[in-house]
């Protein structure tokens, strides 16, 4: 059985071509990253590289993909074999840090790259690289009930949370799965057509508003 069938259904097997054969590199999974991905695959992308150093943390289990056996392990290794578990999609990984001297090696060359990172200096480095390359890359922020799908021309950097430590700023969980639902659509539209559209999205007045 197909295990797509429904999407198929919705999306037609051309357009679904187009998606397991388009390279995407996302940036960061944690709360963005992971679920992404997840989301992306059960909709019927195949060709998926992953970035992160980091390792699971008992407090990512309320935001991010992970159980409680994944505690300690580094993140980009437990997404691959979860997707493969669940999907049989074998994404790509790369459990290190991102930095100015591996840019082009851990982006590549005509791959679609989605900025997950949780730090404002991460996200720095993706924009400026999309911008002096001309590399598509969507970014997607979070913040408390806030959070924006925006490409990379219309794009601004933020600037860092003021907290202790990055992962204690406040977040609603499920502005994140409507920030992933909206972030995954924004991808296939622009796959199927080519075109670029940016949303803020609010979860107190449940708002989706284009910008």
């Amino acid at each position: 059985m197909n295990t797509l069938v429904h999407e198929e259904q919705y999306r037609g097997e051309e357009l679904l071509k187009k998606m397991e054969e388009k390279a995407y590199v996302i940036c960061g999974v944690g709360a963005i990253g992971s679920n992404l991905v997840n989301n992306m695959v059960r909709q019927g992308f195949k060709k998926i590289s992953v970035i992160d150093f980091d390792r699971v943390d008992d407090h990512n289990r309320h935001t991010q993909l992970w159980g409680r056996r994944h505690i300690g392990q580094l993140k980009a290794n437990m997404l691959k074999n979860i997707i493969y578990e669940n999907m049989g999609v074998q994404i790509d990984t790369i459990p290190k840090k991102l930095e100015e001297g591996n840019l082009k090696k851990f982006l590549g060359q005509g791959s679609v790259i989605v900025d997950g990172f949780d730090n404002s200096e991460s996200r720095a480095l993706v924009a400026e690289y999309a911008t002096k390359t001309g590399a598509d890359c969507l970014h997607v922020g979070l913040y408390q009930d806030y959070a924006e799908i925006v490409w990379n021309e219309d794009y601004r950097v933020p600037k860092n949370v003021q907290a202790k430590d990055v992962c204690e700023y406040p977040l609603a969980r499920n502005v994140i799965l409507m920030a992933v639902a909206v972030a995954t659509e924004v991808l296939i539209r622009h796959l199927d057509t080519g075109v670029k559209e940016n949303y803020e999205i609010t979860l107190k007045d449940f708002s989706i508003r284009k910008r």
